[in-house]
């Protein structure tokens, strides 16, 4: 009986696995005239409205009308290499457009900082140390 629920509990999870892996990848296009242009390629996994030839809002790039980026929803009011970013942020664009941060670094108030070490960024942004201790690992007073 004890073998009959295990087999029952693999095949469970084996049905569960195959419809979750079957759900996340993209299913492949029949004709290939109606896969999405290299122009629209960044609209992948926005929809089939986006996508759409006729939607008024597949025109619109930051770039051309920078206000969109301070709309509602939008991921930040700055715009860099047509997308919408928060420079002050964004670790790819940290306090100007192109600004790169190291691999160990984030970007707070515009800046690149090391959380591990940085006594008013310590291990997250604006998580300043008391006076007196030091920062280590991303922790106040660590040692």
């Amino acid at each position: 009986m004890k073998f009959m629920i295990k087999v029952f509990f693999v095949l469970a999870v084996a049905m569960a696995l195959i419809i979750s892996i079957g759900a996340v990848m993209p299913r492949e296009e029949e004709d290939e005239s109606e896969q999405p242009s290299s122009s629209t390629s960044s609209l992948e996994g926005m929809g089939r409205f986006l996508r759409e030839k006729n939607n008024p809002r597949q025109g619109l790039t930051c770039n051309k009308n920078p206000r969109i980026c301070r709309a509602k929803g939008s991921p930040g009011p700055d715009c860099c290499k047509k997308k919408c970013v928060n420079v002050s942020t964004d670790r790819l664009n940290c306090g100007m457009c192109g600004q790169k941060c190291k691999y160990n670094e984030i970007c707070c108030k515009g800046k690149c900082v090391n959380p591990s070490s940085n006594k008013k960024h310590c291990g997250r942004c604006n998580n300043g140390c008391k006076k007196g201790s030091s920062c280590a690992l991303g922790i106040c007073s660590y040692a």
